[in-house]
């Protein structure tokens, strides 16, 4: 009984590749967070894959979509649905899991988990009990449209979707506009169009950017231009298809003379401590805190204060 037991246990703790079985290795109790392929299957790892074989609780967004990835592997372990709708009932159970001793593996639907989906709350319990968060890394949709963009990658900004109005959307990405960093949103195919308008409009037509549609996929596009020029392609463009990343390249550095630099200093010193003056200064002149910081002191000594 215990020799069959452990056989089937066996069985299913492994996944398979090119038909050969890889058993599985035990997993510590902690909760993993388990990168899944955004498009094309075989952009899996095998730490990912021993995971979901291994763990003693597989949590997702969706079992049928997970179950098309498990079955591509041969991986017999059994999904267990986690989404916004029954985190408050599902999370609770899985906390419990971590209580018992088990493993949890979380997954979403595509990607990097908790990146634009409940999951963070799981992770956030997770960590208030004192139990062990363990990232699996893996595919992640923005980081492939940035590198994908060609546009500049040394600080970037991930802003997840905007919102479906038209002014609260305009009102989000004046919040962006000064941002010294390459925008990264997700995008629904059917509000392409009028999110580049916006964008061009708060932005700057002249702001480069990339629509990057239907990311590992057979009909993967990166369509490179300026705001304006996308905005007028998908005005003519009916019916788009696909999961889109819209990617923004930063906004031009301007040069600020040196008598702008001082009334910036002198207003902001009116209201906030030098220090968070300097920082305010840095961020809307994008010259460095530290020389604002001493310009600031230099200012204030001339004027006695």
């Amino acid at each position: 009984m215990n020799e069959q037991t452990t056989g089937e246990d066996a069985t299913r703790r492994s996944f398979r590749l090119h038909n050969m079985a890889v058993p599985a290795r035990p997993l510590e109790p902690a909760l993993y967070l388990v990168a899944t392929p955004i498009g094309n299957l075989g952009d899996i790892t095998l730490r990912a894959l021993e995971t979901l074989a291994g763990a003693d609780v597989l949590a997702c967004e969706d079992t049928r979509v997970t179950r098309v990835l498990l079955d591509r592997y041969g991986i017999q372990n059994r999904p267990f649905a986690y989404h916004e709708h029954n985190a408050d009932e599902a999370g609770p159970r899985l906390i419990q899991a971590l209580e018992a001793g088990r493993s949890v593996a979380l997954v979403s639907d595509a990607g990097t988990p908790l990146v634009s989906d409940p999951g963070y709350r799981l992770a956030r319990q997770a960590i208030a009990a004192g139990y062990r968060v363990i990232p699996i890394p893996g595919a992640s949709a923005p980081l492939a449209a940035l590198v994908g963009s060609g546009l500049p990658n040394d600080a970037f900004l991930f802003a997840g979707f905007l919102p479906a109005k038209d002014k609260a959307r305009r009102d989000r990405l004046g919040e962006f506009a000064a941002a010294p960093a390459t925008l990264i949103f997700f995008e629904s195919p059917h509000r392409i169009g009028a999110t580049l308008l916006a964008a061009a409009d708060v932005l700057g037509p002249a702001r480069p950017a990339c629509v990057c549609r239907e990311l590992t996929k057979t009909y993967e596009e990166f369509r490179r231009g300026t705001l304006a020029e996308l905005a007028a392609h998908y005005q003519q463009v009916e019916n788009v298809r696909g999961e889109i990343v819209l990617v923004v390249g930063p906004p031009q550095p301007t040069e600020t003379s040196e008598a702008d630099v001082d009334a910036v200093l002198a207003d902001l010193s009116m209201s906030m401590p030098t220090a968070k003056a300097a920082t305010e200064a840095a961020r809307l002149t994008g010259l460095p805190r530290k020389a604002l910081y001493q310009r600031l002191l230099e200012m204030k000594s001339g004027n006695g204060r």
